[in-house]
């Protein structure tokens, strides 16, 4: 049973999160370099919907040194994987609702992997206004979404290329239409030009894309 907000249960999340999203392990890659090619100092780090801890275990891994790292989800089960890849470490694991946060100025990174997209409107600039104030200035935030394509000519072929993307990667038929039957029911996406309009109301200086590809992409504001 799922106990979260997410598709899939906890205890199975990154083997399935990899036969549902093409490119998965490419968003990790795209954000360590970009923090690499903007910071060349130990980096505070706030990974906000942090599911198992996959964010901060990739920055890790490319040789990112992290001054501070503060792990959030709403669920219990997703931060208690999480604290078993940092054993050792003087990392923080949060129950926090993003848009309930309070930090102030204190991040130098701000991540959220697929998590805004699961937010109405009103509440998506809730949660992207307390990233954007969790920030120091320059500090650089990082999401990565599902996201609307901006014709239903293109949603539709976009989402039939992802079922048959989900089925040659080991999901049933029937799991594979499951999972697509949710957009537009369990989350909420946007078009990339909707997501950068939100950014730039939200205050910050500088607004890009950082990847793109069918129906994910990733973006980079730095306050």
């Amino acid at each position: 049973m799922n106990n979260n907000v997410l598709a899939f249960a906890s205890d199975e999340y990154d083997k399935k999160i990899r036969q549902t999203l093409p490119f998965y392990e490419e968003f990790y890659n795209q954000i360590t370099g970009l923090i690499k090619t903007v910071y060349d100092k130990p980096v505070s780090w706030l990974d906000i919907g942090c599911g198992t801890g996959k964010m901060g275990q990739a920055a890790l891994e490319s040789g990112i040194t992290l001054s501070r790292g503060v792990f959030c989800d709403i669920s219990q089960e997703m931060l208690d994987i999480a604290k078993g890849r940092f054993v050792g470490t003087e990392f923080e694991f949060h129950i926090s609702d993003a848009r309930k946060m309070s930090y102030k100025e204190q991040f130098d990174v701000v991540t959220a992997v697929q998590v805004l997209h699961y937010l109405h409107e009103d509440d998506r600039k809730t949660a992207m206004e307390r990233c954007y104030d969790a920030l120091k200035e320059n500090g650089s935030f990082i999401s990565f979404e599902n996201i609307s394509p901006f014709s239903e000519i293109g949603r539709n072929v976009y989402l039939d290329k992802w079922k048959r993307y989900q089925e040659a990667n080991g999901k049933s038929p029937e799991e594979s239409s499951r999972h697509i039957a949710r957009y537009g029911k369990d989350y909420f996406p946007i078009n990339i030009e909707e997501h950068l309009k939100l950014m730039r109301s939200c205050g910050f200086q500088a607004v890009e894309v950082l990847w793109f590809s069918n129906m994910q992409a990733g973006f980079w504001g730095m306050k």
